[in-house]
């Protein structure tokens, strides 16, 4: 067994595949901010595809780090050439690897924010992408409105040659490139978020326009946001998965990343200063994404929150485990036959019962092990997100909603704490102190938890929808998970 770099890839033989182009001719034509599993899994393996190809040379990624837990990143990827190993495991049990070699380099901001901010100055980066999560875009959930009073947003404004913030770093470069006649490059989102680059585009013009009103203007008119819908299932690597990994392919790396087979990247077509021939390693370029990222975000992200509370309280611990239960598999056909494809636009080409059935076999795979507790974290940046617009959507048209009002009393329930067999919860969330407040009150009051306005604005208010929640609820407390879902299949 070989450790990972520059210095051992010709040491490495089949089935382990090796770039076959030379990585020392690349590069730097993108920044990206989140260099972590996902963009491993999908933009930068797309890039990586199209280099083995012979082409997109000049658009090698440079990996930033912000935040403190993006320091351990920094030195995996310095020790291993910013190499890494991207696994597929397939549902019958087969794993292919290959090393990626796309990632031409890593930079962690807050060692040095001006070598971050001169890349992004500098005329070869035409494109800044962003995998920030969902509650990396600083918006309040309920009015939409770029949070002013974050402590490190009021740094970046005093402070602006020194930032700590994407929003900082990125708006930065953008006022140097237009100090310098420089063209302003594209950013792209990649984050799960209905309209990620109309999204992006007015919190970066926000975030501008607090510093100058002139250079917000700028921001919002002649810097390119396209909007784009991303999917593949990518869990956390374990260290099962490193020991694995290192048996079967004879490489030693200290931070692989293990994914499904299924990859997805449709993407609006906007790129002023060019972008790689993505279409040639299987993206869909397109001029409206909305009805592919709804499909996306309704069904396969909504989903993922119809088990995952559910499943935690009834004692699985892995997604496998709770759609290999017909009961559940049940439960969420119901949810997206009934109430998230009303909501949907029809996209040509796609047939929506087969991608729902095809879900379930993804969500069954037992080889990609992806955990409750993954799926269960930071839940007040995506049920809003990812559900709520559904149930609003259908109280207006009178269309069903019990079952997603059933996976909002799940998350209530599961933020209780415990589970059915009295083990504690980690309620993994910024809002995790309050929310527990709330969802603990539940013998005094079953509706604190909805009350929180700001997370379900007026939902409270709809007597159709508190019904539905209350039962849900309570069903919950005196039947179980296993029941409750169920009764509602």
């Amino acid at each position: 067994m070989q450790t990972l770099n520059n210095g051992t890839l010709g040491a490495f033989e089949p089935p382990l595949a090796l770039p076959s182009y030379d990585r020392s001719r690349l590069s730097v034509g993108i920044v990206h901010f989140g260099v972590g599993g996902f963009h491993r899994a999908h933009q930068a393996m797309y890039l990586d595809r199209l280099m083995n190809q012979g082409l997109a040379q000049d658009w090698a990624i440079c990996g930033v780090g912000v935040l403190p837990g993006d320091s351990r990143m920094k030195q995996v990827m310095d020790a291993q050439d910013s190499l890494y190993t991207l696994v597929l495991k397939h549902p019958d049990g087969r794993r292919d690897a290959r090393v990626i070699g796309s990632i031409a380099e890593y930079l962690y901001a807050p060692d040095d924010p001006q070598a971050v901010i001169e890349r992004m100055a500098s005329e070869q980066v035409r494109i800044v992408s962003l995998t920030v999560t969902e509650g990396g875009y600083n918006f309040h959930h309920t009015t939409g409105d770029f949070d002013a009073q974050n402590p490190d947003v009021v740094h970046d404004l005093a402070e602006p040659d020194q930032p700590r913030t994407v929003f900082g770093l990125i708006t930065e470069a953008l006022s140097r490139r237009r100090a310098r006649g420089l063209e302003p490059f594209t950013v792209m989102s990649c984050d799960n978020i209905q309209g990620n680059g109309d999204v992006a585009r007015k919190m970066f013009a926000a975030f501008a326009a607090l510093r100058d009103q002139e250079l917000g203007r700028w921001v919002e008119s002649c810097v390119a946001f396209p909007n784009s819908m991303v999917d593949r299932i990518t869990p956390v690597t374990t260290d099962e998965d490193k020991a694995s990994i290192a048996e079967q392919f004879g490489v030693i790396d200290q931070w692989p990343v293990v994914c499904e087979p299924f990859e997805q990247w449709v993407l609006e077509d906007t790129f002023p200063l060019g972008r790689p021939p993505l279409e040639k390693a299987g993206v869909q370029l397109v001029a409206d994404v909305e009805p592919y990222e709804l499909i996306k975000l309704r069904l396969l992200n909504a989903s993922h929150q119809g088990q995952c509370y559910f499943g935690y309280l009834a004692g699985y611990r892995y997604a496998h485990e709770v759609c290999q239960d017909e009961r559940y598999a049940r439960f969420l056909l119901a949810y997206m036959d009934n109430e998230a494809t009303p909501t949907l636009k029809p996209v040509p080409g796609i047939d929506l019962d087969a991608y729902k059935h095809q879900l379930i076999e993804r969500f069954s795979n037992e080889h990609v092990r992806d955990t409750l507790a993954r799926l269960c974290a930071e839940s007040s940046d995506r049920i809003p997100k990812w559900l709520l617009p559904v149930i609003r959507e259908n109280l207006a048209s009178g269309g069903e909603i019990s079952r997603s009002a059933a996976i909002v009393a799940s998350w209530a329930r599961y933020a209780e704490g415990f589970d059915e067999a009295e083990k504690p919860i980690t309620v993994v969330d910024r809002f995790s102190e309050r929310l527990q407040r709330a969802a603990q009150r539940h013998d005094q009051d079953r509706l604190a938890f909805i009350a929180d306005r700001e997370l379900f604005g007026d939902l409270i208010d709809h007597p159709r929808f508190v019904e539905a929640y209350t039962k849900a609820l309570d069903s919950l407390h005196e039947h179980g998970a296993t029941a409750t879902v169920a009764s509602l299949a």
